[in-house]
């Protein structure tokens, strides 16, 4: 009987690496045949995700005299570091969200200057003297890594570690516009020549078949458990792009919003309360043929499903782009 019972487990074993090879080489074709080539022009210092250029414009013209003095001290002693346009970005981003570009004498408990800097870091001299705080978040941000990748808020999030991290997107219009004309920084878009869409989008797919059956557990990244950005985060990740980790993140600043009837394989697609952006609770990876692989919801595991509404599909999917490297 023992006999029995290993000779039936080891048909089912490779029953079940059959349906996996037969699933895997079905999706690879699926993507293949729909997915295309097609090029990508992404910020080279980062207005991500279709962000309002005219915005940057608008919100420099109420900058005061000393904001903007601020602003060149950021830009010049970016330089005079050899640091890329990308760090002062990031800046200016920071120290808009922070002070909006001022030397504050007060802030949040013992915070004070552009940045807000903690009395841990510094004597209250050091941290109201322009050319030190300058320095030291350069210095921080160095010691960040892989900041170069990251989308440039997400980058002051990590030097400043804030209990609002999203707030500082909200400046990239304007670190870009500033670049621009205090910087002299006029290219500011990257056209890269990438590979095909279906490579990319098939390793992204790869990755979540091979996640099937494991766990959902909320907050889950990998690589035992997911939850569903978790596993749409670490696909993409495997094909070479980072997005954010939050579905709504996902949607507003992941990459290329595509009308829902023309998204393809590999790209994002959510629901929300009322079909809004702004509600949005769910994502999955699109697989072609109106089929998704996606973690559900806690009990359930990783499965490949097909397309619901349930009055919640929002009508905009996702196509992530590439991290755009200005080196």
């Amino acid at each position: 009987m023992r006999t029995a019972i290993i000779s039936l487990l080891a048909v089912v074993v490779i029953a079940a690496g059959v349906v996996v090879y037969g699933l895997n080489t079905v999706l690879r074709q699926n993507v293949a045949a729909q997915a295309g080539t097609y090029g990508y022009c992404g910020p080279g210092l980062g207005t991500w995700g279709g962000s309002d250029a005219s915005l940057g414009e608008r919100d420099a013209a109420g900058l005061s005299e000393e904001s903007l003095t601020i602003t060149g001290q950021i830009i010049t002693m970016g330089k005079q570091r050899d640091l890329s346009p990308r760090a002062w970005q990031i800046a200016i981003q920071a120290g808009m969200q922070e002070s909006r570009l001022r030397n504050l004498t007060y802030g949040d408990r013992d915070s004070v200057g552009i940045f807000q800097i903690r009395g841990m870091h510094g004597s209250l001299e050091d941290r109201l003297d322009i050319a030190w705080q300058i320095t030291w978040f350069y210095d921080t941000l160095e010691r960040v890594d892989r900041w170069e990748a990251m989308r440039p808020g997400d980058a002051a999030q990590a030097v400043e570690r804030s209990a609002y991290p999203d707030k500082y997107h909200r400046w990239e219009s304007m670190a870009v516009f500033l670049i621009d004309q205090l910087g002299g920084v006029d290219d500011i878009s990257t056209c890269e020549e990438l590979p095909p869409a279906d490579e990319r989008a098939t390793l992204a797919i790869q990755y979540a078949v091979d996640q099937i059956g494991k766990p959902y557990v909320w907050g889950a990244a990998g690589p035992n458990t997911f939850d569903c950005s978790g596993l749409t985060m670490r696909a993409w990740e495997a094909a070479g792009v980072t997005i954010p980790k939050y579905s709504q993140s996902q949607y507003f600043q992941g990459g290329t919003k595509i009308p829902l009837d023309q998204a393809r394989p590999g790209d994002l697609i959510f629901w929300g309360g009322g079909r809004q952006p702004s509600s949005i609770d769910h994502v999955a990876l699109y697989i072609g043929n109106d089929e998704v692989i996606h973690a559900p919801q806690p009990g359930d595991v990783v499965k490949r499903a097909k397309i619901w509404d349930g009055g919640k599909l929002v009508a905009t999917a996702i196509r992530p782009g590439p991290n755009v490297s200005l080196v």
